[in-house]
């Protein structure tokens, strides 16, 4: 008999009236929004300007989600085209459903497309937001618990998962709560994120590499407790295998870019610095050269330029003359 466990909730969605608040939409909507906070923060005190990070989750989250709701739809395809299921399910995405791999891969184009259209570098910017991230995602998986899905095997220990529902080939009981151990290993990565980034002044894509790398070594472990339907490839999981080698790609990566560019960017937005953050701000380098639009010319106190005083200053007669003679035209 068990002492303790954690309680599913009897449902997962709460009826205002006509409208229906799903409790796994609403936890990834307070994910983004405190993924685009953490980002914000991170982005001003390297000198980007405030919104920025806004701005571009407009392009990445969608595309995101699409990623995310893709990948699950593919990998697990039984669940929407078998025998008895109705393909339109695949677009419920508020039933559940979310692949981080895909969500993390196409996410990145709509990040991408957002910051060519602004003159950023892709790196920089998922260094900003990549602890934001995964705090994102420590959120986003209370939405499993939502839905009483994604759990481990059974088990007795006081912080046991208890399963309520019988529906969709569940079995009542209590399990392990790997949706709990998710959240709080994505809590401990983005911890690890903020400080390797102080201590090492990670940058060009380091940071989220390092969170990446670090997500997939605890998804790897985590995803091998689960016991929900999934593909197998040589006796492992396939989310198993996806999380192995993309830890060794982050890992590569990593090392790959230290050697070539250590530390960090010194411009993340070029002309930042030359408008207010509404914050305080740290720039991590000199100002972009000409990022104002200026020709690079200097006004003088007599309301003439830089190339005035060359005019003004002794040198050749003949370069004079044509100075003044340019002047007069």
């Amino acid at each position: 008999m068990e002492l303790a466990y954690i309680p599913s909730p009897s449902r997962g969605v709460l009826h205002v009236g006509p409208i229906p608040l799903r409790g796994y939409a609403f936890c990834i909507i307070i994910g983004v929004f405190v993924a685009v906070w953490i980002g914000n923060r991170r982005w001003v005190a390297r000198g980007g300007r405030v919104g920025t990070v806004a701005d571009i989750s407009v392009w990445a989250v969608p595309f995101g989600l699409l990623g995310g709701r893709l990948y699950h739809v593919i990998t697990d395809y039984e669940l929407y085209f078998s025998e008895g299921r109705n393909w339109v399910d695949a677009f419920k995405i508020w039933e559940g459903g979310l692949g981080i791999w895909g969500a993390i891969a196409v996410g990145a184009v709509g990040a991408w497309i957002a910051c060519r259209r602004r003159g950023i570098p892709l790196p920089a910017y998922a260094d900003a937001i990549a602890p934001g991230i995964a705090v994102a995602q420590a959120i986003g998986r209370w939405g499993n618990w939502f839905n009483q899905e994604l759990y481990g095997k059974p088990t007795d220990l006081p912080w046991a998962l208890e399963i309520t529902s019988s529906s969709d080939g569940r079995v009542p009981g209590t399990y392990h709560p790997t949706f709990l151990y998710e959240s709080l290993w994505c809590l401990g990565v983005a911890a690890l994120v903020i400080w390797a980034d102080r201590r090492f002044k990670l940058g060009h894509g380091r940071a989220f590499a390092l969170y990446v790398a670090a997500y997939c070594a605890g998804r790897a472990w985590i995803e091998y407790m689960r016991i929900d339907d999934a593909h197998h490839i040589l006796g492992l999981r396939l989310n198993v295998w996806t999380a192995l080698i993309v830890f060794l790609l982050a890992v590569t990566y990593i090392v790959i870019s230290w050697r070539k560019r250590p530390g960090r960017e010194t411009v993340v937005e070029p002309g930042a610095s030359d408008a207010p953050s509404g914050g305080e701000a740290e720039a991590d380098g000199p100002r972009d050269a000409d990022a104002d639009g200026s020709d690079g010319t200097e006004p003088r106190s007599d309301g003439g330029t830089e190339a005035d005083a060359e005019a003004d200053a002794p040198g050749d007669p003949k370069k004079k003359d044509e100075a003044e003679s340019a002047k007069k035209t």
